[in-house]
């Protein structure tokens, strides 16, 4: 395809991931949010990730079966139009500070997520070479990431510009902050309207694959590549959103103020991570050997976590001449998650997809539906963390994790059979 039509469409798919990325890790700051507002403990809070997260499990497949009749384009426009409803449902959520109104809020935006995701990530594995497609998706990744550093610091600064610290609210404060949601969620839904009249009336093209009636008999379970990429991305979803979405809470734990900005610095990581793709991918570092070094980084880091003190040291040397807070080692090195986690979704998607034809919709649908490791595992890490009373320690839980992305480095990204496993 010329470059003259592939920009056209880089550009819009990069709008929407900057989106998913705005709307996914507002959740960081939500989770201590409205742990004051709606007086919830730790594990209580987390079921914002789980909510948001096990919405992609209940509607990828259904959405991919849209997608098939529909068409990626429209499946899209689709997307976005739940994705405002849920936006609007946080206004009553809001009025009322009821926590199940802005679960079920949640659940909406996440499931609008859901076909924007299945429809969107095969566009960028399919609009050029197979082997550059991790460098690709490195780029939208460096915009959702970003969109993941501004919006806790926006959150923050709209919501919390007045209080220091979320403990020990009076029942008056906690009504006007909940209130100080509405007007966000309301310029979000107009924004969603917005994005769903550029798709409309784009020119983005209508994916198209070759029929191969062999491949389109076969159940989608049959491709084992595609069966164990999404374990992986199970497992990895999970410990991204446990490092994103816990940080503030682990912050506060340790008694440290403005937690709701902690998650903008695991996107900052993560951010230099997708840019590393950018420059390395393929031409120094091949999607495997990138997905390697991603599984051996986390636990590595989740070593440190666990072994690291509330000393300043390593945060002053990474980024204290700037003049940026600085955090103590054992925050530090949960915010060190996102450098590791950066590489692995754009590694396994291409590696996953590759070869699949008219069963793509099929095959992101199976892969998006992993993402039910962002609401299953954090809430596993809640209930860990909640009944031991040790935080710190409960991070461990993610070598388990890259343990898993690791075995499809070495050896499942290659199986072609069952009867090679």
């Amino acid at each position: 395809m010329p470059k003259r039509l592939i920009m056209t469409p880089m550009v819009i798919i990069g709008v929407l991931f900057f989106l998913f990325g705005f709307v996914t890790w507002l959740n960081g700051s939500l989770i201590p949010f409205l742990k004051a507002i709606c007086d919830l403990n730790e594990f209580e809070a987390l079921f914002v990730t789980f909510v948001f997260y096990i919405a992609y499990t209940v509607m990828a497949l259904p959405m991919s079966y849209v997608i098939e009749k529909t068409g990626y384009k429209n499946g899209m426009i689709l997307g976005l139009a739940i994705m405002a409803a849920g936006s609007i449902l946080f206004i009553p959520a809001a009025h009322s500070a009821s926590f199940l109104l802005f679960l079920a809020a949640l659940f909406i935006l996440g499931s609008g997520l859901t076909i924007l995701q299945t429809a969107s990530n095969p566009y960028i594995v399919c609009l050029g070479p197979i082997e550059s497609a991790a460098m690709r998706i490195s780029i939208m990744g460096l915009l959702n990431k970003g969109a993941g550093v501004v919006a806790p610091i926006l959150f923050t600064a709209l919501i919390l510009s007045d209080i220091g610290s979320l403990d020990a609210l009076s029942a008056e404060t906690k009504e006007e902050l909940a209130s100080k949601l509405i007007l966000p969620y309301i310029v979000m839904a107009l924004i969603l309207i917005s994005l769903m009249a550029l798709v409309k009336f784009s020119k983005l093209p209508e994916l198209e694959f070759e029929k191969d009636e062999a491949t389109e008999k076969k159940s989608i379970f049959a491709s084992p590549r595609v069966v164990l990429g999404a374990i992986a991305l199970f497992f990895y979803v999970g410990i991204e959103v446990i490092a994103g979405d816990t940080i503030g809470l682990y912050g506060g734990h340790l008694g440290m103020a403005n937690v709701t900005s902690l998650t903008s610095y695991v996107m900052s990581f993560m951010v230099l991570g997708y840019a590393l793709g950018v420059a390395l991918i393929p031409k120094y570092l091949s999607q495997e050997q990138a997905l390697l070094l991603s599984a051996l980084l986390g636990i590595l880091f989740l070593f440190g976590v666990v072994a690291s003190s509330q000393s300043h040291g390593i945060s002053e040397l990474l980024w204290g001449w700037s003049g940026i807070r600085t955090l103590p080692n054992t925050v530090t090195f949960v915010a060190l998650l996102g450098f590791a986690n950066a590489l692995v979704w754009p590694s396994i998607w291409p590696l996953a997809l590759e070869g699949l034809g008219k069963q793509t919709a099929q095959g992101s649908a199976l892969l998006i539906m992993a993402i039910a490791g962002g609401a299953i595992l954090p809430l596993i890490f809640g209930k860990i963390s909640y009944v031991s009373g040790d935080m710190q320690s409960t991070y461990l839980m993610g070598v388990i994790c890259y343990l898993f992305i690791l075995l499809y480095a070495l050896k499942w990204h290659k199986i072609k059979s069952w009867k090679e496993f």
